[in-house]
């Protein structure tokens, strides 16, 4: 999740075999500088009722709604390990600088928040703990993929909580008034929608083209798109192959038409359009779902919930739009009791009905795709049950993306770039051209090896 956030069936296939491993502990290796610490995690203290039994004390931070509850009723529960959950803004909004500076302060906490996609940014600043250890004994509690997110180079630094299968948000009653009979199946039914919505009505559209970097991803990946691979000792970029040519041409194809509305993600913007049914549908991740029902909450029972378009409706495949660690962080003085409460919030049902219901995930946890909570009617989908469609799409989802080390810079300088495209004009290859030559150079500043990868 990327609110930050964002679990995947056991079923689908893992990505990350032991070579790829191999060439990550030797990618990463070179760059993990280690961090002193004081000692984060907070001194230990008396107990209330005298005894001088000793209770750990952890600090937590992060942003996720729901992320709060989950740990007043780990508290409740646990009086010997006490979590503090402070909120920070997103890790795109300056909460991950805020992590990163803490850790070299001295200073961090034990546990963050962290997007997969930024874990290996973590790993290459020397900023992760080391709790292989501590958490060996629970890897087959999690889909196969998703734990391979939390270990690079065999080690592992965290706990998985969630991944975002994506799906399409849409008006149903504005879809059948502008004489869409059903949600598109196909991109090519989708841009064919976009085109009859605006045509009837030039002030109404059938979606949006915001700046999230990892939105934009998302539908990368749901093409077939390699970001970043490993070749031996090497990095490879490449953000121009033929995936992402096919990508950048559709989405170039639709800016140009002016078919799209151009509101910035998650702007106010967006959702006063949204609410005044102006933009008719949004392609976003399961936790979304809480987000827009939280943010349009006047035309709630007019929306539902379908599968994303798809390239090939006779072989669909999906996208993927986040997903989240709880990674315990350099210094932690408790990194064993950090990693016992990570992995009960991943894991207990309590917690996960939490966060399945407030914070919007889909859990990565295998045992938690058996949870109440994903089986519950939403009113303001009109009763649906909206996690069905995320179940139904996980199986068609290719897990063997991988992400790179300085994503944190890469999403920036692609968040900017597709702003561009949305207020100047620029073209999204283009775009993405630029965004590769600033990566690779963003890596070799930090000492690693790199090269573009295979273009289309």
């Amino acid at each position: 999740m990327r609110t930050g956030l964002t679990g995947r069936r056991s079923g689908m296939r893992s990505g990350t075999p032991s070579v790829r491993a191999a060439a990550l502990a030797t990618l990463m290796i070179a760059a993990l500088a280690g961090c002193s610490s004081s000692g984060s995690g907070g001194a230990a203290k008396t107990n209330a009722d005298g005894t001088g039994a000793a209770a750990v004390k952890l600090d937590f931070w992060g942003w996720a709604p729901g992320y709060d509850q989950s740990v007043a009723l780990w508290n409740k529960a646990h009086p010997g390990i006490q979590v503090s959950f402070d909120k920070t803004a997103s890790g795109s909004k300056g909460g991950y600088t805020k992590m990163l500076t803490a850790v070299q302060a001295g200073n961090a906490p034990c546990l963050a928040e962290v997007g997969y996609e930024t874990l290996p940014s973590f790993a290459a600043a020397g900023a992760l703990q080391d709790v292989t250890a501590y958490a060996a004994a629970a890897r087959g509690q999690f889909a196969a993929w998703t734990w391979n997110q939390v270990t690079i180079g065999g080690r592992t630094y965290g706990v998985p909580v969630d991944t975002a299968p994506m799906a399409l948000l849409y008006r149903k009653d504005l879809f059948a008034t502008y004489g869409i009979t059903r949600p598109p199946v196909t991109w090519d039914e989708y841009a064919a929608d976009a085109a009859l919505v605006h045509k009837a009505d030039p002030s109404v559209y059938l979606g949006d083209f915001g700046n999230d970097a990892y939105n934009y991803a998302g539908l990368a990946w749901q093409a077939g798109a390699k970001w970043f691979g490993t070749s031996g000792d090497q990095w490879q970029v490449s953000l121009g192959d033929a995936a992402n040519q096919k990508v950048a041409t559709y989405w170039q194809g639709l800016l140009d038409k002016k078919l799209l509305k151009t509101d910035p993600s998650y702007d106010p913007s967006l959702y006063a359009d949204m609410a005044s049914g102006k933009i008719l549908s949004d392609v976003n991740a399961v936790w979304d779902t809480p987000i827009l029902a939280s943010s349009v909450k006047a035309t709630s029972g007019k929306w539902a919930v379908a599968p994303m378009p798809v390239w090939d409706a006779a072989n669909p495949v999906y996208g993927n739009d986040g997903g989240s660690s709880t990674a315990v962080l350099k210094g932690c003085a408790h990194p064993e009791e950090a990693t016992e409460f990570a992995q009960w919030m991943s894991t207990d049902p309590g917690s996960l009905s939490n966060l399945i219901k407030v914070t919007g995930i889909y859990p990565a946890a295998t045992a938690g795709l058996s949870n109440p909570a994903l089986s519950a009617a939403d009113p303001f989908y009109g009763g649906q049950h909206v996690f069905d469609v995320f179940k139904d799409e996980t199986a068609h989802i290719d897990t063997s993306w991988q992400w790179g080390p300085t994503m944190t810079q890469t999403s920036t300088d692609l968040g900017d770039g597709l702003g561009k495209a949305e207020t100047s004009g620029a073209k999204l290859t283009a775009v993405l051209s630029g965004v590769q030559d600033k990566t690779l150079a963003q890596m070799k500043q930090q000492g690693l090896s790199a090269a573009a990868g295979a273009q289309g």
